[in-house]
C-alpha cells in the first residue's frame, strides 16, 4: 500500500512555493480541515495521471461515436473493452471488487454501477450513463457522460441538461482556498431550484494514484465547511441527481446496481480536476 501512494516520489513542501506553504501552515494554525499530504501530487504524479485521462477521454469518445438503439450494454462493454486495451491501458472497473465488466452503463431509473449485459438494449427515450475508469502505468482516470436514445421526452431531456449544469457549476467553485462544502451548496441548490433532488449516498472522490482516495466530494452540503481544496489535488465531481426524491437502495440480485427507491429516472455527469495555484484544469471530459 504505501509503494504504491508514493509512487512518483513523497510529496514534500518543496513541491510548493513558499508563500503557498506558509498559506497551509496559516490555515491549519486557525483550525481549518485540511486534506493529507499524501493526495497533493508531485509534478510527475501529476503527468501520468494526464496520460491515463487522455486514454480516459479517448474511451468516451469512442463511445459517444457508436452508441445507438438498439444496441445491448454488453456491446458498450465491449467498445470500451477493446478501445482502453488497444491503447496499453486497463479498464479500472474490470474486477474490481468483484465488479465482472470494464464499464457501468446505467440506464433511466439506474443511478449508477449498472453491469452490462447482452440483454439490456437501448431504446428509443432512454437515457444512460457510462461511466469510464482507466489505468495507465498505474495512475487512474475516471469520468462519465450522458446519453439521451432516440425521442426523449422534454422531462427526462431537462434532467439531463440541468445535471451537467450541476457539473459545471460545482466545476466552477472547485477554486483553491475554497471548502468542499462550496461545491456540494453549489450543486444542491442549482438541482433543487429546478426542482430535482441530490443523491446524498453517493458522492464524487479522490482519484489518480489509487481509484478511490480521499477526500470525498459530496454534491451538497453547506459553504464554508468541509475539507479545504488546496493546489495539486485530483478528484472527481460527479453529482447523480434524480427527477424525484433523493432515495436509492442497492440491487440485491447482483450487489452492484444502485436504483432510485421511487423508480423516477437519475442522471449523472462526472469529470476529474486537478487543482492548480490559480484555478483548476479539467483533465477528463
Amino acid at each position: 500500500m504505501m509503494k504504491k501512494l508514493l509512487k512518483g516520489g513523497r510529496f514534500t513542501p518543496e513541491n510548493y512555493s513558499a508563500e503557498i506553504e506558509d498559506k497551509i501552515q496559516k490555515y491549519r494554525k486557525l483550525g481549518y480541515k485540511l486534506p493529507p499530504r499524501r493526495v497533493i501530487r508531485t509534478p510527475e504524479q501529476i503527468e501520468g495521471i494526464r496520460e491515463s485521462a487522455k486514454i480516459n477521454t479517448g474511451v468516451l469518445d469512442c463511445v459517444a461515436a457508436n452508441i445507438r438503439e438498439g444496441m445491448s450494454t454488453a456491446e458498450i462493454d465491449k467498445l470500451v473493452y477493446d478501445y482502453t486495451v488497444g491503447h496499453g491501458a486497463i479498464p479500472a472497473p474490470l474486477n474490481y471488487e468483484g465488479f465482472p465488466k470494464s464499464v457501468c452503463t446505467s440506464i433511466n431509473e439506474v443511478v449508477c454501477h449498472g453491469i452490462p449485459n447482452e440483454k439490456e438494449v437501448l431504446r428509443s427515450g432512454d437515457i444512460v450513463n457510462v461511466d469510464v475508469s482507466t489505468i495507465l502505468n498505474g495512475y487512474f482516470s475516471d469520468a462519465s457522460r450522458m446519453f439521451m436514445i432516440g425521442e426523449v421526452s422534454p422531462d427526462k431531456k431537462k434532467l439531463v441538461e440541468v445535471t451537467k449544469e450541476c457539473l459545471e457549476i460545482g466545476i466552477a467553485a472547485a477554486q483553491p482556498w475554497a471548502r468542499l462544502g462550496d461545491v456540494g451548496a453549489a450543486i444542491q441548490e442549482h438541482a433543487e431550484k429546478n426542482g430535482f433532488s441530490v443523491v446524498r449516498d453517493l458522492c464524487g472522490h479522490g482519484v489518480g494514484i489509487e481509484f478511490h482516495e480521499s477526500p470525498d466530494v459530496e454534491h451538497f452540503g453547506r459553504r464554508g465547511t468541509g475539507t479545504m481544496i488546496l493546489p495539486g489535488m485530483t478528484f472527481t465531481i460527479e453529482p447523480m441527481i434524480n427527477m424525484g426524491a433523493y432515495d436509492v437502495f442497492i440491487n440485491q440480485a447482483d450487489g452492484w446496481t444502485v436504483l432510485t427507491d421511487d423508480g423516477l429516472p437519475s442522471a449523472q455527469w462526472e469529470k476529474m480536476l486537478l487543482i492548480t495555484e490559480t484555478g483548476n484544469e479539467i483533465l477528463t471530459y
